[in-house]
């Protein structure tokens, strides 16, 4: 750099200095500054102790605010102070906060932020002040900080105390609370949210824990059974598998045609798991699953779902020469040791696009269960399911079942609904007329590629289908 370019390199930072000063001058808060409140606070200068900072993910943010409140009560209560400054106090650090060589920062109302930690539920967390407060009898000064958009420092926290030899002790704490006391543990979660979804966070979404009883699952004999005792039972029995020197960890794999009811089996699963983390991926959510399995991991007991797990097969990551995401999911089932009390659940429509990765990796899935085609008596199963509280004939509904061999059981959901919509249309109750109308029109050839998007393929209703369950599409 020229003499030239210095000078001017000197006369722009002399510029802002000065500009900065006057601001912080002019407009110090509508209370004392900021360092002589920490100061007081720490017994000492606090431009003289080193400054700290840990920073979180955004969607661990509010399991800090709980942490850090908890850490206060135990210590006997805590003050927290905003900062005057405006957006600029975004782009300073904690260190810098507390500088006065250049005017001064004041203290002000806290900025607070609210964050979703549940579906129905918030929490109005701190998302820019300190916190004065005490651990194990020292005094501490914590700045937290949601990030925003454009700062250099993202969500977290800097810490300063007198005793820099408590600072350690006191982080630890706070990280063993975020996990022990995080809004995340037992709620079913899901990556694939946006920012604008109502309880979103940070690419998290909180879902309710859905109601799916046993009796509304039909599978062939013995699989739903299978199912369970692997992924439920292995949890209710943690203690006794671990004393026999067994592994906690386990693997699912459904597989089947579309819209024969993998999901459904899934959401029964997540209904019978009632305070276990549920993490659900699907689409372009399965590029997240090391953060999903490093969460599980802290949250278990936990189930992560991974759907439709073909669609990754062969998709890289976002760089060229990256492997396709399918190992990064097999190496991420690999990270967690065998004592994890974490299940993994994959589904997918085409498991001859994984069975070759998943035996080349012996014991990420323990399990593989067949989600097929109902059979005859399983689609008498699925109509009486669906036409439950309806005024139709059984004899109406093992006609129904005879006729649509091939189905899926979102065939048999649809037909349901096009009856009683046929009947609400026409003005009366639904009756078998109407079940049969509605039969007739799916199977005719104008509803050809209706049945295929109901992944029943061409719905001939030749009689065949081998056994199968029933819900969601998928």
């Amino acid at each position: 750099m020229d003499t030239e370019t210095r000078r001017l390199v000197s006369a722009v930072r002399t510029f802002l200095e000065e500009v900065v000063h006057a601001q912080r001058t002019e407009d110090p808060g509508d209370g004392p500054a900021l360092a002589d409140v920490v100061a007081g606070h720490l017994g000492t200068d606090a431009r003289r102790v080193p400054v700290v900072r840990e920073q979180v993910p955004e969607h661990q943010f509010a399991d800090l605010d709980v942490a850090l409140e908890e850490v206060a009560r135990r210590g006997g209560g805590e003050r927290v102070v905003g900062v005057a400054g405006g957006d600029q106090r975004s782009h300073t650090s904690f260190a810098d906060l507390l500088e006065t060589r250049y005017g001064r920062y004041g203290t002000a109302a806290p900025d607070r932020v609210n964050l979703p930690t549940g579906p129905d539920s918030t929490r109005r967390a701190v998302g820019f002040g300190v916190r004065l407060l005490r651990h194990g009898g020292v005094p501490l000064a914590v700045l937290q900080r949601a990030a925003l958009e454009h700062s250099p420092y993202g969500h977290g926290m800097e810490v300063v105390a007198a005793d820099e030899d408590a600072v350690p002790a006191f982080i630890e704490e706070v990280r063993r609370l975020m996990v022990e006391r995080s809004v995340l543990r037992g709620q079913v979660l899901t990556f694939s949210g946006s920012p604008f979804e109502h309880h979103s966070s940070a690419g998290i979404t909180f879902l309710r824990r859905p109601d799916v009883p046993a009796d509304a699952v039909v599978l062939p004999p013995g699989s739903l059974e299978r199912v369970v005792r692997h992924v439920v039972g292995v949890g209710e029995n943690s203690g006794r598998l671990t004393a026999a020197g067994q592994h906690l960890k386990r693997g699912v794999l459904l597989y089947g045609p579309p819209g024969t009811g993998k999901t459904h089996t899934v959401r029964h699963l997540v209904s019978s798991t009632p305070g276990t983390t549920v993490v659900l991926l699907s689409g372009v959510a399965l590029a997240r699953v090391t953060v999903a399995a490093h969460l599980a991991r802290a949250m278990q007991p936990a189930i992560v779902v991974l759907e439709d797990v073909d669609l990754v097969a062969e998709d890289r990551g976002s760089h060229p020469g990256e492997r396709p995401l399918l190992f990064e999911l097999l190496d991420a089932m690999d990270g967690l040791g065998g004592d994890a009390d974490v299940a993994f659940v994959l589904t997918t429509n085409r498991p001859d696009l994984l069975e070759r990765a998943l035996a080349q990796r012996p014991g990420r899935v323990d399990l593989a269960v067949e989600v097929p085609l109902p059979d005859e008596a399983a689609r008498r199963a699925l109509f009486r399911l669906y036409a439950r509280g309806l005024p139709l004939s059984a004899a109406a509904l093992d006609e129904a079942a005879a006729r649509t061999g091939g189905v899926t059981a979102s065939f048999a959901r649809e037909l349901l609904r096009r009856a009683v919509l046929l009947a609400a249309t026409a003005g009366h109750e639904v009756a078998d007329a109407d079940l049969r109308s509605a039969l007739d029109e799916l199977l005719s050839d104008g509803e050809r590629l209706t049945r295929s998007l109901l992944g029943t393929g061409d719905g001939s209703g030749d009689g065949t289908g081998t056994g199968g369950d029933v819900g969601e599409p998928g």
